[in-house]
């Protein structure tokens, strides 16, 4: 069993907390991951762990051994990319994060692609429209969709994206047009939302004759899958914030209309987030930059006449 394995083992199981859920991360068994912390162990000659059958720790010795342990992880990368002729000869596993819509629309179509001008590059694509803790999940990169906050990542911008308000003529029908923002809130608009677990009050950002304003919506649905939205929309159950992209067939067939024209929502970017050093892997380099030119390819055509 490699030493380094049981590094990168003791790594995951220190960010995340959790012996299963380093075994998951890894692919690994429990088992696995626990005896690689017990060979490590072993080897070092000191508890790395306190465990209880409720909790596990990091001890003095293990929080100190976690830095010099990420630096050698980091150097055997570094010395891996250097030795790696990025046009020819690029290999190992990538991880990769993307939104729901995203994945399934534009990442995923293009990895067959992707696999078959690099076959010894393997990539464990996952979907989910919450948001990601790169360094925590062990994620090499992460497709984001909208506006960037200050952070300690690196960012790799795909596009930009306008976005609409819209609803279906049905309900535009029996509920009114609203002209702006403010009838939002003023004729009681069912507002259809995507939301996460423990997220704050959702207040939709418009651009206004004053400025961008923010303003606390409500409705009867909220979820955290934005195709579901997109779904109750065409159904007619209330107004939906979506990029242009996401809607672009919709509103070319008039099943989707757009609302509240006098204030749009704020546009928003599309950008692949990966932290710095995961961007001198050339694999992880030639994936961001890749996708991404294809993406943005994409999402011109779609939204040219729109």
């Amino acid at each position: 069993m490699s030493y380094l394995d049981n590094i990168r083992t003791f790594i995951r199981v220190h960010d995340l907390g959790s012996m299963s859920a380093a075994a998951r991360d890894q692919r690994i068994s429990t088992a696995v991951a626990s005896s690689r912390i017990s060979r490590l162990e072993s080897h070092l000659g000191v508890r790395l762990f306190q465990r209880t059958t409720r909790s596990l720790h990091p001890t003095e010795q293990g929080r100190l051994f976690y830095d010099g342990a990420c630096r050698i992880i980091e150097a055997v990368e570094a010395a891996e990319a250097a030795i790696c002729d990025v046009t020819q000869n690029p290999r190992g596993a990538l991880f990769i994060a993307a939104p729901l819509g995203i994945g399934r629309r534009f990442v995923a179509p293009i990895l067959p692609d992707f696999k078959a001008d690099y076959p010894l590059i393997d990539v464990r694509l996952r979907l989910s429209d919450r948001r990601i803790d790169l360094p925590r999940e062990g994620l090499d990169a992460a497709f984001f969709l909208g506006i960037p906050e200050d952070s300690t990542l690196k960012m790799h911008k795909i596009a930009d994206c306008r976005r609409i308000l819209c609803a279906a003529p049905e309900y535009v029908r029996r509920r009114g047009m609203p002209s702006c923002g403010a009838d939002l809130i003023s004729d009681g608009h069912d507002c259809l939302n995507l939301r996460f677990p423990g997220a704050q009050e959702v207040r939709w950002l418009l651009m206004t004759g004053d400025g961008p304003q923010r303003f606390a919506v409500s409705g009867p649905f909220e979820t955290d899958d934005g195709d579901v939205l997109t779904n109750w929309a065409l159904d007619g159950h209330g107004i939906v914030m979506k990029p242009v992209f996401e809607v672009a067939r919709h509103l070319h067939s008039g099943a989707l209309v757009v609302v509240a024209e006098e204030t749009p929502p704020m546009p928003v970017q599309l950008v692949c987030l990966y932290a710095h050093r995961r961007y001198q892997d050339p694999k992880a380099r030639l994936f961001i930059e890749y996708t991404g030119s294809r993406i943005a390819k994409e999402l011109k055509s779609l939204t040219a006449d729109l």
